[in-house]
């Protein structure tokens, strides 16, 4: 029987690792924001653009990494260890079929994709050419995550995070030899960034299938498990499309505030994903630990769990929220030498560290609840928050001429309070069914 020292030593054991893999990621992602920041205004302005196109195309099929770890843990709880390499290696073929593609329509719609947020023509250029290049990273990005998923799954998240230092490090090394060093200007970043991913995801997919042969699992995809698997995986497609148009809507807000907004609102989105997967370490616990155990059978250790990680969550996010807010008079210089982007980030940055706790608690159970199966409950609650939340922002939208009359730092300030009213809204649905029992569902399988 567990006891709670031996419970919260595994969620460490978990944690700890997927923490620092974590926040490896948007560090050098910070990096490569700060190094194209000092190209110019435009530069940093025609990324956020970019960014929020590509992050869109890979993170609608975030279920690889969500999906597979809960199906996989489910099978290491039952005592499948072949079953569940199985079906991490369905994950990866899942994800090179669903990558191609999705990388050509991408690097072919580069132009009219980010015109779309209505941006000046010199930000839409920078947006286009980063973008048309970082496409042809999309297939390795998604193997990435579905090959994370599947280790996560086996309870492994040192690999990960070896694959990330490695990986990361060696992005930021690029963009510094490609942007400073050849003068390739946000291409050179684009480039770095496609070289990089490609590497994580061969360095991680060695790993994957060196475990499932010496358990005899088979390498080829086999078309019926991979067709349920990508049947498992389209309520969490659903929520992630839904989670995917809040973020969306919110960068067009921010387009057409001006482009000191849009610049300021694309550092402060970097530093909130920051703030995100450093929270998330406690939800890919939450995933692994849920899944494992109620394929086992052991309901109480889940509920035991998440009432531990809940209140680590709320506690961890108070803690980076108040770093935040204390640094946000000097983590602005880093990113641009433009006063007026600095100026409008700092006020963005109080807002983020002042909510830091409520993003604590969102992740937490959010990971709990993926980790679980619960995919179709939560499909139906983003896209109820996404209604909810569209009022709000765009109320924002229609108060254009008044925020700026009000000034560039007030703008994105009111824009970043609006966006946190979309996790209270978040919040209210996860607290509302992670205190009920319908979710635990125990088994190989859900």
């Amino acid at each position: 029987m567990r006891t709670p020292n031996s419970q919260s030593r595994e969620i460490l054991a978990l944690a700890l690792p997927a923490f620092l893999a974590l926040v490896a990621e948007p560090l050098f992602l910070l990096a490569d924001t700060a190094i194209v920041g000092h190209l110019g205004t435009a530069q940093l302005a025609g990324l956020g653009v970019a960014s929020a196109i590509l992050v869109t195309a890979a993170g609608v099929f975030v279920f690889l990494a969500y999906g597979t770890t809960s199906i996989v843990a489910r099978q290491v709880g039952a005592g499948h260890e072949r079953a569940a390499l199985a079906s991490g290696l369905d994950g990866i073929w899942l994800a090179l079929i669903l990558g191609v593609p999705t990388a050509v329509g991408v690097g072919l719609g580069a132009a009219p994709l980010s015109g779309l947020f209505g941006a000046s023509a010199d930000v839409l250029g920078q947006a286009t050419i980063y973008l048309a290049i970082s496409a042809a990273g999309i297939p390795a990005m998604l193997v990435v995550l579905a090959a994370t998923g599947a280790l996560r799954g086996l309870q492994d998240t040192r690999t990960p995070l070896v694959a990330s230092v490695l990986g990361f490090g060696g992005n930021l090394v690029l963009n510094l030899w490609f942007v400073l060093g050849l003068g390739w200007g946000i291409a050179g970043s684009a480039w770095g960034t496609v070289l990089a991913q490609s590497a994580m995801a061969l360095g991680l997919v060695a790993v994957v299938v060196r475990r499932a042969l010496q358990v005899h699992a088979p390498l080829r995809p086999e078309p019926g498990r991979v067709v349920r698997a990508a049947a498992t995986g389209v309520p969490l497609l659903v929520r992630t499309l839904a989670l995917r148009a809040i973020l969306l809507v919110t960068t067009w807000v921010a387009a057409g505030l001006g482009e000191v907004p849009l610049a300021a609102h694309q550092v402060a989105g970097t530093i909130w994903t920051f703030q995100a997967f450093a929270l998330d370490a406690l939800a890919i616990a939450a995933q692994a630990l849920t899944g494992k155990a109620l394929g086992a059978g052991d309901a109480a250790a889940v509920r035991a769990a998440t009432t531990t990680m809940i209140r680590w969550g709320a506690w961890a996010g108070l803690g980076l929220g108040l770093l935040l807010a204390a640094g946000s008079g000097v983590l602005p210089v880093v990113f641009t030498a433009d006063p007026a982007v600095r100026a409008a980030l700092a006020a963005a940055l109080l807002v983020i560290g002042a909510t830091g706790w409520l993003s604590g608690l969102v992740f937490v159970v959010d990971g709990v609840l993926i980790g679980a199966g619960d995919g179709r409950w939560l499909a139906g609650a983003m896209a109820a928050t996404l209604a909810l939340y569209l009022p709000f922002v765009l109320a924002v939208r229609w108060q254009t001429p008044v925020l700026a009359g009000l000034g560039d730092p007030v703008a994105v300030a009111v824009l970043w309070a609006v966006f946190m009213v979309f996790m209270g809204i978040r919040w209210g649905f996860l607290w509302h069914r992670v205190r009920g029992d319908v979710w635990l569902v125990t088994g190989a399988e859900r």
